[in-house]
């Protein structure tokens, strides 16, 4: 399997005990916990038995060990995680609402995987890199988008192939210049890992289908669309495939995206079929958001097999 790697947040994520908790008043929270969808992508791949590492930073404090010594223990490269003694690991905490809606209060621009910048990536690192994973979720500083360039061009440079999962603020957007770096992330594209909310955010086309058919032309290989309950589909200049969801009981859905691309990327790399990729993806999404904590929604193939020994067949075939 070839080496991946990606770039991006670290942080800790601190839950509300009980749906219908407010950040107003005073309550019960679960963690700290493991989290940033870099983070969790790669931890996703490792379970899965691929050879990978991250770059970020954390601050020296005991946020920031609990992210390492977690990614080390799984089996993920952190030669490229720079602990910084004066700033302090990033947080997210969240509540729930009944209709599934949550709330976030971040810090994480101020924290030390804000001050990711260019010369935290150790070019030696990535000269055996053969993939290379962008989460939009990165992109939220103009050093960050630096230090996303330099290492992105380094595995490119090398023949080595991208995938970009553009999960971003819609906000974000509106800033010239992170729509640029987005969309120069997107031209070095080979698989492009959008929602469905998220298709249509970076093309100016009208539809779906014209959105998916411009990224296939414009040189994207594969167009993999998370649907969440609706199951996923994937789309080449061959074939369009879709496959159907699992039903589970939901506990928290923090990471299921990232556990899906980690599960996909990490199946396509070891040679699985597009049909073998989803399928698992697709379980190990369904299987993230039965567990408490984002990066506990992590699972191996032992664990991925045994879910699907429990499901009905599922329907695999063209739209």
């Amino acid at each position: 399997m070839r080496k991946i790697y990606t770039i991006g947040e670290i942080l800790v994520e601190i839950m509300a005990d009980k749906v219908g908790q407010s950040f107003t008043h005073p309550g019960s929270w679960n963690g700290p916990f493991p989290s940033g969808a870099p983070a969790i992508f790669i931890d996703q791949v490792t379970k899965l038995g691929g050879q990978c590492g991250i770059i970020s930073c954390v601050g020296n404090d005991g946020f920031g060990t609990l992210n390492i010594e977690r990614l080390k223990a799984d089996g993920v490269d952190t030669r490229g995680i720079r602990v910084l003694p004066h700033e302090t690991t990033g947080s997210a905490f969240v509540t729930y609402h009944s209709n599934g809606d949550r709330d976030f209060i971040f810090n994480i621009k101020n924290a030390a995987c804000g001050k990711l910048s260019a010369e935290h990536v150790n070019a030696e690192l990535l000269q055996d890199c053969q993939h290379f994973h962008i989460m939009g979720s990165s992109l939220f500083s103009f050093h960050m988008v630096d230090a996303v360039k330099k290492a992105a061009g380094i595995v490119k440079a090398n023949g080595g192939t991208l995938s970009f999962d553009p999960n971003i603020r819609k906000e974000m957007l509106n800033i010239p210049e992170m729509r640029d770096a987005l969309h120069y992330v997107l031209e070095l594209t080979d698989i492009y890992m959008p929602s469905e909310g998220e298709v249509m955010l970076l093309s100016s086309q009208t539809t779906l289908d014209e959105a998916i058919a411009r990224y296939l032309k414009d040189g994207i290989k594969e167009v993999v669309v998370k649907r969440g309950s609706k199951g996923a589909s994937y789309y080449s200049a061959d074939e369009t495939l879709h496959i159907d969801s699992y039903a589970v009981d939901e506990v928290d859905p923090t990471g299921a995206g990232d556990c899906f691309g980690g599960a996909y990327i990490a199946c396509r790399l070891q040679g699985h079929s597009v049909s073998q990729a989803l399928r698992y993806a697709n379980a190990c999404g369904a299987l993230a958001v039965t567990r408490r904590g984002p990066m506990e929604g992590t699972s191996t193939f032992a664990e991925i097999d045994t879910f699907l020994q429990q499901q009905r067949t599922v329907p695999v075939g063209a739209l």
